[in-house]
C-alpha cells in the first residue's frame, strides 16, 4: 500500500473536499392526499403506500 511521502497541503485538501456537495431529497406527492413524501415510503400525513392504509396498523401498535 502507498504510502505519502508529505504532508498534504491544507489548499490542497480543502480542493478536493470542496467537491463532496450534499444535495435536496427528493419528494413525490401521495396519490391519496397530496402532501409531499419520501418515494418508497408510506406518506407521513396519511399512511397510505401503494394502496393500502398502515397508519391503523402502526397506530395500534403503539397503543398496547
Amino acid at each position: 500500500m502507498a504510502l505519502p511521502k508529505y504532508k498534504t497541503s491544507r489548499a490542497n485538501t480543502h480542493s478536493r473536499r470542496a467537491n463532496w456537495k450534499t444535495s435536496a431529497t427528493k419528494t413525490v406527492t401521495c396519490p391519496n392526499c397530496g402532501a409531499p413524501s419520501l418515494p418508497h415510503v408510506a406518506c407521513p400525513s396519511c399512511g397510505s403506500f401503494r394502496g393500502r392504509v398502515y397508519k391503523d396498523a402502526i397506530k395500534s401498535v403503539f397503543t398496547k
